[in-house]
């Protein structure tokens, strides 16, 4: 594989300050791309400001999206069609710094979740809609956001059958749910690019629904059904690791061996913006 594109320069809660973006939005780029994927360079208050006001479709990149998205068509149609493109990784933000382009904020669907009920605690027209997980998970994601959070912030939630994407019966069955149900939100964790997928080519079929949000494991991570990885390992880019050892017969494949070349190919993406930048100073 090589790189071919064009070079263009909760105790997770919203309110830590701990976690506050590395660089000043206001001074960073408005996108950065890596590996021809253009990323908004947002910080976390800037994407849930602009989702209060106008709503829109989110998904987070990582790594394993970006290598996804080299081969998948289909993937990078749907990633061109979405109004936000939010950074899901520390190591995306160490490329983008190796780049010379840095990212301002991590904003990883795991967090997004908890982050957006805590920002809209106190909004009761904000109501969502959670599908995702095994049977049962989500309910119980369900039941304790509503209970941190105070209010029946999530109106349903609901546990798709496996394949449900491809059953075109129960596609229109859940999207009946949600046009039935009193949400505005729609919070999808089947996992990438399922859900990115499906968000997109059933949006309209929702038109009650504002705001979409691709968050991966977030709703498992909720219900504490599996296992978050401690911050501290999270700010060194580790998290990967932690989920590999985790769950290993599921994540070892994707992380050792799929997502590997990503390192390369940024590498390639390196040394093209160098040898521009000296044709651009010889001319």
């Amino acid at each position: 594989m090589q790189y071919q594109g064009s070079v263009v320069s909760s105790d997770r809660d919203v309110k830590n300050t701990s976690s506050e973006p590395l660089i000043s939005a206001s001074k960073a780029a408005a996108t950065v791309n890596i590996l021809d994927v253009e990323i908004d360079n947002l910080s976390r208050h800037e994407l849930l400001e602009r989702l209060a006001d106008k709503g829109g479709v989110v998904v987070t990149p990582n790594v394993d999206h970006l290598m996804k998205l080299q081969d998948d068509a289909e993937f990078r149609e749907v990633y061109d069609a979405v109004d936000y493109r939010v950074c899901d990784s520390k190591i995306l933000m160490y490329a983008a710094q190796f780049l010379g382009t840095p990212i301002c904020d991590k904003i990883s669907g795991s967090d997004l979740l908890p982050w957006f009920c805590d920002y809209h605690r106190d909004n009761p027209e904000v109501k969502i809609y959670m599908l995702g997980a095994a049977p049962g998970v989500a309910k119980v994601a369900q039941q304790r956001i509503n209970a941190r959070i105070g209010r029946e912030i999530i109106v349903e939630a609901e546990s798709p059958s496996f394949g449900f994407e491809k059953n075109p019966d129960e596609c229109a069955t859940i999207t009946k749910h949600i046009r039935e149900s009193s949400a505005n939100v729609l919070v999808v964790g089947v996992g990438a690019p399922k859900q990115e997928k499906w968000i997109v080519n059933h949006r309209d079929a929702m038109p009650n629904i504002k705001t979409f949000l691709a968050v991966g494991a977030a709703i498992d991570f909720e219900a504490g059904h599996k296992p978050r990885s401690p911050e501290f390992v999270t700010e060194l880019g580790l998290e990967w690791l932690y989920r590999t050892m985790s769950e290993p017969k599921r994540l070892w494949r994707r992380y050792l061996i799929e997502d590997m070349p990503f390192f390369g190919l940024v590498f390639q993406q390196w040394l093209a913006a160098r040898r521009d930048r000296k044709v651009a100073r010889q001319g």
